[in-house]
């Protein structure tokens, strides 16, 4: 069963708009790396992790949204946070915990 990704932001929309072949490479990224062995979950996982390391709000925001849309719960995204808090430090841990909690709280106002 394929899930359905939550729509992008218009920011994203608008720079795909404005440069369509950045859009297709990305596009063509993000297909390459979903071949192979981990199941969706794990992948969303990971994908979520390798945010909280890198210290991108914009990807951390994009993960948690498409975590929540397939089902993962709020606890486990917050364990993602407290497993990268030992390679972060608290202070950056802290920073992408708000940055899990910005659109989890999001959701509990739509829902």
């Amino acid at each position: 069963m394929e899930m359905k990704e939550p729509t992008p932001p218009q920011t994203h929309e608008e720079f795909v708009k404005r440069y369509p072949e950045l859009g297709q490479a990305w596009e063509l990224i993000a297909r390459a790396g979903r071949n192979g062995p981990l199941d969706e979950r794990t992948a969303r996982l990971v994908k979520l992790g390798i945010a909280l390391g890198a210290m991108r709000e914009g990807a951390v925001h994009a993960s948690v949204r498409k975590a929540l849309a397939m089902g993962i719960s709020e606890a486990e995204i917050e364990q993602a946070v407290a497993l990268a808090a030992g390679t972060l430090g608290l202070p950056a841990a802290v920073a992408v915990y708000t940055w899990c909690r910005d659109l989890m709280e999001k959701g509990k106002e739509q829902g």
